[in-house]
């Protein structure tokens, strides 16, 4: 399987709903919560199966030319354990490197902090508690 970035109507659709189901649907969120104001200007990436299904997304976008944050990195559950998210994030980095970023961060929940320390990214501290049940830690990776 290949990392790609979503250029259709079609894949935005299947991105984005991928996107509600894991990070959204579960905690009761309406649909439309699974974006934000930067998904224009962000890079975003997935993974299709063999069936034209997408099993993995993530996204970048940048803070300032030097600092990449990763957000909305999602699995289908049946994919999780087969580095499909190991999949997204070095193509993110790699996206993050090529237009000058000297590290990334992100806001990662406290079911995927491991996941991150595997990929190399170090806890800088715990920060928010989303839907009033999702612990978050602020980690970072310098690219350099």
């Amino acid at each position: 399987m290949q990392v790609i970035e979503p250029k259709t109507k079609q894949d935005f659709e299947k991105y984005y709903q991928l996107r509600y189901d894991v990070l959204r649907k579960p905690w009761n969120q309406p649909e439309g919560s699974e974006k934000d104001e930067s998904d224009g200007d962000s890079i975003h990436a997935f993974i299709k199966n063999e069936n034209g299904e997408v099993v993995a997304i993530g996204r970048l976008h940048f803070n300032n030319p030097r600092e990449a944050q990763v957000r909305y990195m999602a699995v289908h559950p049946d994919y999780r354990g087969k580095n499909t998210g190991g999949e997204i994030l070095n193509y993110l980095e790699q996206k993050a490197k090529e237009k000058g970023a000297e590290k990334i961060v992100l806001q990662a929940r406290e079911l995927a902090v491991n996941f991150y320390i595997r990929n190399g990214y170090l806890v800088v501290e715990k920060t928010f508690l989303l839907f009033n049940s999702i612990q978050h830690y602020l980690m970072e990776k310098s690219l350099k």
